[in-house]
């Protein structure tokens, strides 16, 4: 790992070496989650005033917040809304749905030019790569291989998000194996930092869902942190604590902080209220369980 990689790996943590990263560059599958809470049509701008409200609420506690371009970026960077001291990710991917999937495809946004979001205060970028037992491996990697590179030539931390999903070819499936699989696959590629699904959504046996995190730390040759889809909200603590004891380094989650305020009258009171107090408490978490 570069000398510049290091510093900004820094960047991205708490005193105590964990990360404690709020993600928030979901984008149509936020937008369903309001249209659950209202018959009008979800606009743009009511995506957009949600995510820059909940940078200003949540940053002061993260360490790290991950932000999206179609929804929010550019207001982000030019509200300076991210609060001193948490590092600013940028979302380099686009999304192309497919049937039933908000995300079927994930490709490099090319509109995303690492050296200007250099500039405009990122230390890191993110790259979603979808992972399926019935696509070849050559594509996803050569996928990673450009997206690391181009955040090396710009100095920037690179951060790989490989998704386990259902074969196009309607084959027998095992969720939990092409996380295995994916890891396998993608956890050495060079990225700086590996982004993970939970095993087992963390449901079940506590021995079973540390087992696969062990194995995962095993897999991965950079440190790596849980994101939290699939997770049930109020089983994310415990999802960060079982990972982060088997070799997790924290965590960049979204929904398991902030979905509880999703329909709230008050969003700015619920974000306080409710989200924060959340990510405080999985901040407490990392830092008494992350091994230094």
């Amino acid at each position: 790992m570069s000398v510049q990689s290091q510093a900004g790996l820094r960047a991205l943590q708490r005193p105590s070496g964990a990360y404690a990263m709020v993600a928030l560059d979901q984008r149509e599958a936020l937008r369903a989650m309001f249209a659950e809470h209202q018959p009008t049509p979800v606009t743009d701008q009511q995506v957009t005033e949600f995510k820059l409200q909940a940078v200003r609420a949540l940053t002061p506690h993260a360490s790290g917040v991950l932000v999206d371009r179609q929804f929010a970026w550019d207001r982000v960077v030019r509200e300076d809304a991210v609060s001193p001291g948490c590092g600013l990710i940028a979302a380099a991917d686009q999304f192309i749905a497919g049937p039933g999937e908000f995300v079927a495809e994930s490709v490099i946004d090319e509109k995303m030019s690492p050296e200007q979001v250099k500039l405009q205060g990122a230390v890191a970028m993110k790259l979603l790569v979808i992972w399926r037992p019935d696509e070849p491996a050559d594509k996803r990697l050569a996928l990673v291989e450009r997206f690391v590179q181009r955040c090396r030539r710009a100095d920037l931390v690179s951060i790989i998000e490989p998704i386990s999903r259902k074969p196009r070819d309607g084959r027998p499936w095992d969720w939990d194996a092409g996380v295995l699989s994916a890891a396998n696959e993608l956890g050495n590629c060079g990225a700086d930092l590996y982004k993970a699904e939970m095993p087992l959504h963390a449901e079940g046996e506590e021995a079973a869902i540390r087992r696969i995190c062990s194995v995962l730390t095993r897999t991965i040759a950079s440190p790596w942190v849980v994101l939290s889809s699939g997770v049930k909200q109020d089983n994310f603590p415990r999802a960060v604590e079982l990972a982060c004891r088997e070799g997790a380094s924290g965590f960049l989650a979204g929904r398991a902080v902030w979905s509880g305020v999703i329909g709230s009258t008050d969003l700015q009171r619920a974000l306080q209220e409710d989200a924060a107090a959340r990510l405080c408490r999985l901040c407490e978490i990392v830092d008494q369980t992350v091994v230094r």
